[in-house]
């Protein structure tokens, strides 16, 4: 008895075809031609509306989402497919999943199933049972051979010996070591990123220098053995890859990314390449070829990174280098709840805070303290430990001064003598075709032309670098910098060197810094790379308003303290801006920053009464004493008539009251009318 009835044939025949990977699709045409020809089956077996569902090569069946699949299940469960054809069951699906829920809905609509072996009809239970089988059978062979390959790519990294990729800067040595890229300008590329990630710390900062130097570093294709390398300006990712690649420590490393498995929507979500920690990897052997770095200074790279990983959340980091005029930024760690203090800046101002307990708790901040204070502190403590280096370290930079070849004018020559083999290389192609061959022998000229271009543009650059190069350190120039060494505390404070330099110098000493506030004292401890610990106690100084650490000429305390004999300090503060005399931030002055100002230089306020007291007189009062008009009074000030005296401009005179007893109007000093000592007067009757 047939299983194909005219019900099965009123509707229509799916064809369904897929292949697993991209690979089997370019590769294995047959096998393709087998699951076309399918359509030409189920026309002899009676179809005359076949539809084929290709939607899915490419495309694993082992979960991941299969629009063709699914277009598949829609018109089965719409009741439009008579049968399904496929050359075996898994090519339908590789799991369970999918495999028993075809079955079932076509189990309900009566659609049957046909493979190269036969026809199924899933409301049959032999037919079921054996549909069970297959697909059970489907899903097992998949699990095996995943395993096999699996533990034989296992197998071979255990002896160090599988390489699906070569990182820049290697090359394969047979099948199964790897040696260093004998190109030398390759070699040096890499050390210099290493080089500069020791002097900088931060993957960040290397990567701007690089780009700024226009220094480039070699990527490799993912042909790389067919391709060689490639010389790009570096992305932050190539630079961190570079960083964090165990292979430039010598080190083999197998099974450093997972994957990880989830379920979105339903369906199995596969997300690779998740890095795992190196403790982790399948396979770690050290020593195994020749690195760039050693293993000692790939570990401190890696805690240098994961340090400065501030955007990860953790609050146990210290965090990059940054810009901002605290020196001690990333350092310190608050003694009461052991989170990182964090900095605030008000203006150029900057404060150390900590709001561990504000958050937790919902009380007071745990500490807050001013960095100008600490920073001296914690800066005096360095400088006394490391001033014995000083010398060293002047004559260590005296000694990199006086090499004249830089990283960047050294990547630069070779560069260069790349891009002249270039040219001899594309001279010589050139000179091996036939002139007249000119489809041939046009586009070497043309790549000649461009190695050419390349070797002029590479000569600007070193000329451009060589003029931009600081000329020799002269003997005074010596002396000078070896006395710096001798007098750090001379050299720290010096106007060249640069917040940026003082940082680098603290935490090239200093590990952390635990600090704790009792009352007005701080407590710290100070916590050195080495392992020491230093107990530092500094009173705590609170800067009222007109207190600071900026120098304030003497002339203007001078000034304020005569000032505040003659007025309040609201009038003191309109005069000084008026006068163009601003604070020492060159902001301007306020009634509560003059008073401020006056109790740090201990200057009295003024007191009603005080002119009195003094037998001193204003402007006005001498004017009415004297009968005259206030500018006339002024002119007599200024020609000597009345003796007074003048703060500043626009300061109030103050005339001794007893000067004015004896003093005689007619008795001063005739003035013309005008300045013209010829002009007459008339005489009216």
């Amino acid at each position: 008895m047939s299983k194909i009835t005219a019900e099965h044939l009123a509707r229509s025949a799916f064809v369904y075809i897929r292949q697993s990977t991209a690979d089997q699709i370019a590769h294995n045409h047959e096998s393709r031609r087998r699951q076309y020809g399918l359509a030409d089956r189920a026309r002899q077996l009676g179809w005359t509306t076949v539809e084929v569902v290709d939607d899915d090569l490419g495309r694993s069946g082992g979960g991941t989402t299969r629009p063709g699949f699914e277009r598949l299940i829609a018109a089965i469960c719409a009741g439009g497919v008579g049968a399904v054809l496929a050359i075996e069951a898994s090519r339908l699906a590789r799991n369970g999943r999918d495999w028993h829920t075809l079955i079932e809905f076509c189990g309900l609509v009566g659609t049957i199933l046909v493979d190269e072996d036969g026809i199924y009809d899933p409301r049959h239970p032999n037919d079921r049972l054996l549909l069970g089988m297959k697909g059970t059978m489907s899903e097992l062979e998949l699990s095996l051979f995943r395993q096999r390959s699996h533990e034989a790519l296992k197998q071979k990294a255990r002896r160090g010996a599988l390489f699906l990729r070569v990182a820049a800067g290697y090359v394969k040595a047979g099948r199964d070591r790897i040696e260093k890229d004998p190109n030398q300008r390759v070699q040096e590329a890499l050390k210099l990123v290493f080089t500069k990630f020791a002097d900088f710390q931060s993957a960040r900062q290397v990567h701007i220098w690089l780009r700024d130097e226009g220094v480039e570093l070699p990527v490799k294709g993912r042909n790389t053995e067919a391709q060689g390398v490639s010389w790009r300006l570096p992305a932050y990712n190539t630079v961190h890859n570079i960083l964090s690649n165990p292979v430039y420590a010598g080190v083999y490393a197998f099974g450093r990314t997972t994957s990880k498995i989830s379920v979105e929507n339903g369906r199995k979500h596969v997300r690779r390449g998740v890095r795992r920690p190196l403790s982790e990897c399948d396979v770690l052997i050290k020593d195994h070829h020749e690195g760039y770095i050693t293993w000692e200074e790939f570990e401190r790279n890696q805690r240098l990174i994961a340090e400065n990983a501030v955007s990860k959340g953790s609050e146990m980091v210290k965090g990059a280098v940054r810009r901002g005029d605290v020196l001690l930024a990333g350092l310190f760690r608050c003694g009461h709840c052991g989170r990182k203090l964090h900095v605030h800046y008000s203006g150029n101002i900057g404060r150390y805070n900590c709001y561990g307990a504000r958050m937790n708790h919902g009380t007071e901040r745990c500490i807050s303290i001013g960095s100008r204070q600490v920073d001296a502190v914690v800066a005096k403590e360095v400088l006394l430990v490391i001033t014995p280096l000083g010398v060293d370290a002047a004559v260590k930079a005296i000694e990199q001064q006086a090499q004249r070849t830089t990283a960047t004018e050294r990547q630069l020559e070779l560069a260069l003598q790349q891009a002249r083999y270039d040219v001899a290389h594309a001279r010589r192609q050139y000179d091996a075709v036939d002139p007249a061959n000119r489809l041939v022998a046009g586009e070497l000229e043309r790549r000649w032309n461009e190695a050419l271009s390349a070797v002029q543009k590479i000569e600007r650059d070193i000329a451009a670098v060589e003029a931009q190069k600081p000329a020799p350190l002269g003997e005074a120039e010596r002396h000078k910098l070896l006395a710096l060494g001798a007098d750090l505390a001379h050299a720290w404070s010096h106007p060249a060197a640069t917040t940026l330099t003082r940082k680098k110098i603290l935490r090239a000493c200093l590990n952390e810094i635990v600090v704790r506030k009792d009352g007005a004292m701080i407590d710290m401890v100070l916590h050195w790379q080495g392992g020491d610990h230093t107990a530092l106690k500094q009173p705590l100084k609170l800067n009222a308003s007109g207190r600071h650490h900026y120098p304030v000429a003497g002339d203007l305390i001078a000034l304020v303290r005569e000032l505040a004999r003659l007025m309040p300090d609201r009038q003191i503060a309109r005069l000084l801006n008026r006068s163009g005399k601003p604070m020492a931030l060159g902001k301007s002055w306020t009634e509560q920053g003059v008073r401020g100002f006056r109790k740090h230089q201990e200057i009295d306020a003024y007191r009603d009464g005080e002119w009195e007291e003094r037998g001193e007189i204003t402007l006005e009062a001498a004017a009415q004493i004297i009968e005259v008009c206030k500018m006339t009074a002024l002119r007599m000030l200024r020609r000597g008539d009345i003796k007074g005296r003048q703060a500043c401009e626009g300061a109030p005179w103050v005339i001794k009251a007893a000067d004015l007893v004896a003093f005689d109007k007619n008795t001063a000093t005739p003035r013309p009318v005008t300045p013209n000592g010829k002009q007459q007067a008339f005489d009216f009757q």
